[in-house]
């Protein structure tokens, strides 16, 4: 039978189950990668596990989230990093090396590779042709132990590229154009495989910025062959050797097929707050403009930051207006030196950052209050950029630029001026003095521990019933950006689970830790609406709320990558069966689940009681007897540990 990629790339990696849409299956992981906001607690994982080398073809630790040193929490992270990296065989790449996926991509991604990652937007990686997955720590921790990562066989959908991109419309703006038809669930129990004659005029790290976003949509990931582009993108790089073709068989099939004509694409924008409000420029053109940020995982070639200087070359940034650039590797920005453009950015005005997430994340570049931010970043979810009530527009560089010189939020086909012709150079300058290689690996290699670093907390098996309040009830999309924020307040702690959980919720209710801490040794419960935990893979979304007594979330739906994180430590994730369960529960009623560990065991549906109006409904499951056994333990890691030990 014909493959796409998709089906070569899970093929040669499965280690159990079938090809089955929706059924369990176990993959094989080639590469993994962390970044230091995750990783952390992955090395402290791996450290509870027993762990005494890496068992995968490579595994590297990127510190690109927490580069602020405002006091010694950061720092001492990142010692404690490079020395768990030394302990476990990792390669380590140093503070303002870069932003992990284009880093990623420049030195270690191959094509036929699969590489999981504890970044949702590690997805990136299949624009080389790659089986590339966002998931949480733990599930990391365990593919660097050795270990399959399980996940439900996603529906592949086709999507024929056709034509090409006009001037001033850029890859960016293909990805707009997809979560403008999908949205931010549109994709979920998906995977995009992108293919057709469209493909001939977008190099690989075009293709990067629509894989890296594909995490916008919820989806499992995204897949490109890896065919001349690729080729040449590892020939730059100086890896040539390592390019392996992998394109679909003639006649390969999908279990869904769209198609984009590339030549019919405007300049699109995603308006606040969600990247899945999508328009076209022009429909909010004239907008006043106070910021706008280049840069991140989803803008993050060469060609992103040389458009925004040729534009600049014979203009000058609006005096209203910060233009913040964002280089995502050190190597892209000596590159960027090499050829001038870093320089025009710099005589212009421009602020130049250190390489790294930075203003993504709401690590700095914070914007003023109620002011418009032009960004190229992927997520827009409210206060994520540090600000609360931001006002954050997700654009491609050529959108940000135009608005940059002119003040207001502009369509760039409006300059009236031609479009910049940019070549990707034949060779780069390479730079790999920030990248440490993996020791032999050392058990006895001491884990370096600043004060802010804590022992994961201990979780109890599941008891066989549970009872308790609902602490808080929230509506559609939540983010973990809102379960637990990002930013240069919060992240530092990312180390230590009792202090991070302080800030659980804290952008959407102030009061819920404080409720929570009285609750905790009683239990309460979260009601979510619908994709209950999308965004960011950050397990710390899940793990806080488990040290402060959650022991399950009721949700209308789930974000595929929070949902296995609360598998992973012992939260159960149940569905209401109807929306009508869902509008008669409220905040502080008090919920029993009378049989709980017997019915979850048994079978997919579980008794609830709603103690407080004296109902009772019934939820739903869908958890494999794998998962099932995770909750039973309490967590993942107990499993491990005690595997370990017998």
């Amino acid at each position: 039978m014909p493959l796409n990629v998709t089906q070569k790339l899970i093929a040669a990696h499965l280690l159990e189950g079938e090809m089955r849409e929706g059924s369990e299956i176990a993959l094989k992981i080639d590469q993994t990668l962390t970044q230091d906001a995750t990783g952390t607690m992955v090395m402290l994982e791996l450290e509870a596990m027993g762990l005494e080398r890496a068992a995968t073809e490579v595994s590297v630790q990127y510190v690109d989230h927490n580069l602020l040193q405002t006091d010694f929490k950061n720092a001492d992270d990142h010692l404690f990093l490079q020395s768990a990296c030394r302990r476990f065989g990792i390669w380590y790449s140093r503070p303002g090396n870069g932003v992990s996926h284009p880093v990623h991509m420049e030195y270690f991604g191959r094509p036929g590779r699969t590489l999981l990652g504890s970044d949702s937007h590690t997805c990136a990686a299949g624009s080389m042709g790659m089986l590339a997955v966002g998931a949480g720590g733990l599930e990391v921790a365990m593919a660097i132990a050795g270990e399959p990562f399980y996940v439900k066989m996603p529906r592949i959908v086709g999507v024929k590229l056709t034509g090409s991109l006009p001037d001033w419309v850029s890859a960016k703006d293909v990805i707009l154009e997809m979560l403008r038809r999908y949205d931010v669930t549109g994709g979920v129990g998906k995977i995009f495989e992108y293919y057709g004659p469209g493909l001939a005029s977008l190099s690989a790290m075009d293709r990067h910025v629509i894989a890296n976003m594909g995490a916008e949509l919820g989806a499992t990931t995204s897949v490109f062959p890896s065919d001349g582009a690729v080729k040449a993108f590892l020939e730059s790089r100086g890896r040539g050797a390592e390019w392996e073709p992998l394109e679909a068989d003639a006649g390969a099939a999908y279990d869904e097929e769209i198609a984009i004509d590339l030549s019919t694409l405007v300049p699109l924008i995603a308006c606040p707050s969600s990247p899945g409000n999508v328009v076209p420029v022009s429909e909010v053109a004239g907008r006043k403009v106070y910021q706008c940020v280049v840069g991140s995982s989803a803008n993050p070639g060469l060609r992103d930051f040389a458009i925004v200087a040729m534009m600049l070359r014979e203009r000058r940034i609006h005096d209203d207006v910060s233009l913040d650039i964002n280089p995502t590797s050190r190597q892209i920005l000596e590159n960027l030196s090499t050829l001038g453009y870093l320089g025009i950015l710099i005589h212009k005005g421009a602020r130049i950052h250190q390489a790294g997430c930075g203003g993504c994340i709401g690590m700095g570049e914070a914007p003023a209050t109620q002011k418009i931010s032009l960004r190229t970043v992927p997520r827009n979810f409210p206060g994520r950029s540090g600000t609360k009530e931001d006002m954050v527009y997700l654009c491609s560089p050529e959108t940000a630029a135009a608005s940059a010189i002119t003040g207001v939020i502009t369509d760039p086909r409006t300059l009236g001026f031609p479009y910049p012709e940019f070549e990707e150079p034949d060779t780069y300058l390479l730079n790999s003095e920030a990248l440490a290689p993996p020791s032999g690996g050392d058990s006895r290699e001491p884990l370096v521990k600043g004060p802010n670093i804590a022992p994961l907390p201990e979780f109890d098996p599941l008891p066989p019933a549970v009872e308790g309040v609902v602490l808080i009830k929230v509506g559609d999309n939540i983010s973990t950006d809102e379960i637990m924020p990002a930013g240069t307040k919060v992240l530092p702690l990312r180390s230590n689970i009792p202090e991070i959980a302080k800030f659980t919720f804290f952008p959407v209710d102030e009061g819920y830790y404080a409720r929570a801490m009285k609750q905790r040794e009683t239990g309460s419960f979260i009601v979510g609406g619908l994709n209950y935990g999308q965004g960011s893979s950050r397990e710390h979304a899940a793990l806080a709320p488990r040290y402060l007594g959650v022991r399950a979330v009721l949700a209308r739906s789930f974000a595929r990558i929070h949902w296995q994180n609360l598998c992973n430590f012992g939260i159960v994730p149940l569905t209401f069966a109807s929306e009508s369960d869902y509008d008669a529960v409220a905040e502080g009623d008090v919920l029993t689940l009378p049989d709980l560990r017997r019915e979850i065991t048994e079978g997919s549906r579980v008794t609830v009681h709603n103690r407080s109006r004296n109902t009772t409904f019934v939820a739903e499951h869908t958890m494999t007897p794998r998962q099932v056994q995770m909750i039973l333990e309490g967590s993942v890691i107990r499993i491990c540990r005690n595997c370990r030990r017998g």
